[in-house]
């Protein structure tokens, strides 16, 4: 994956080509001040709102049951005021307007996923700046695309591409995740469909499998072949109830988009699935059996804790065991004394 085959997935560049096909969305450019608000490590001071979002921490009691708590001598309060953007402000909420009052925002390539259970709803589903900041701040996704877009791509000893930032407004759209489909191409063929929701098992598409492929294909060859700027690259749809294909997004193809039930190793390697038939590969959850928790669940804990369960991070694993070990043994040595005492006690003169 080049660098140059990012930059051709960023919103802003396929959204033109294909605008008639997918869902209608707006786009506006991303100014310096909120970029480096987005990036700051700092405590989350969520702004975007009409007024002053303020944080308080004031060591004076708050309730009648505290007043007798001495927590400080330093009676000052302290206050964390959010950022202010007023112009900006303005511009996006009258964007939303524009779109319906509700939005899927996302940046140039990612939308924050892995952040929807920091919101009110668990949705991504947004109707003011705020709600926007909230999930970008708390996402690993946007981050990511604002700090190391290119950081997977082959070619790392060429300069990076200037990026212009963007925020990306769409219409908010109820979409049933059981019509998600994830597309790969390999040198302008479609070679391979997974379902997007592969962790859930849908009835409809295992019943389906035959239409659903002849309707991507042939949205495919009428829409998207020979159109993009790449000739590998990967896109989802999403199949409605009247059985029309609508195109949701264009990723790179490589491992920095989730292959989901193929792997990369089957997509790109010779021989593999783009010579195995005629027609693209097709696969889906069969059963309930093999129904997962969500990817993204792993988000919402910290990391170490992620990587003691996966085994990941050998050391932070060791590290753990040690611990344990340690523990296990101050454990053994207490009850060693409370048996001595017991014994002396039982032994001692009346």
């Amino acid at each position: 994956m080049k660098k140059e085959q990012v930059v051709n997935c960023q919103f802003s560049v396929w959204y033109p080509i294909f605008k008639k096909h997918s869902i209608k969305s707006l786009i506006l450019p991303l100014p310096q001040n909120v970029i480096d608000y987005l990036l700051d490590d700092g405590t989350l001071v969520v702004s975007g709102s009409d007024h002053n979002t303020q944080q308080t921490h004031a060591n004076n009691s708050d309730s009648d049951a505290e007043e007798d708590i001495q927590w400080s001598d330093d009676e000052t309060t302290t206050t964390v005021t959010a950022p202010e953007f007023p112009e900006f402000t303005s511009k996006v909420q009258e964007a939303i307007n524009a779109l319906g009052g509700r939005v899927f925002p996302k940046l140039n390539w990612s939308a924050p996923r892995d952040a929807n259970w920091i919101a009110l709803n668990s949705s991504l589903q947004c109707d003011s700046l705020r709600d926007i900041f909230l999930l970008f701040k708390s996402s690993d996704f946007i981050t990511h695309d604002l700090a190391q877009p290119f950081l997977a791509c082959s070619d790392q000893d060429s300069p990076d591409p200037v990026i212009n930032y963007e925020l990306v407004l769409r219409k908010w759209s109820e979409l049933i995740p059981g019509g998600e489909f994830r597309c790969f191409v390999k040198e302008n063929k479609l070679i391979a469909i997974s379902q997007r929701d592969y962790t859930q098992y849908y009835q409809h598409v295992w019943k389906q499998e035959e239409q659903i492929c002849h309707a991507i294909q042939g949205f495919f060859s009428q829409h998207i072949q020979y159109n993009f700027l790449d000739e590998d690259f990967v896109f989802d749809v999403y199949r409605d109830s009247q059985g029309r294909v609508w195109l949701i997004d264009v990723n790179p193809f490589g491992e920095v988009t989730d292959s989901l039930l193929f792997s990369w190793e089957e997509l790109t390697g010779g021989g593999g699935i783009a010579q195995q038939q005629e027609g693209p590969a097709f696969r889906c959850t069969t059963s309930e059996v093999t129904v997962q928790p969500s990817p993204c669940l792993s988000y919402r804990i910290p990391r170490d804790f992620v990587d003691l369960s996966t085994g990941e991070d050998a050391y932070k694993l060791i590290d753990f065991l040690k611990l344990k070990k340690s523990q296990q043994e101050d454990s053994e040595e207490e009850e060693e004394e409370e048996e001595e005492q017991e014994e002396e006690e039982a032994n001692a003169p009346q």
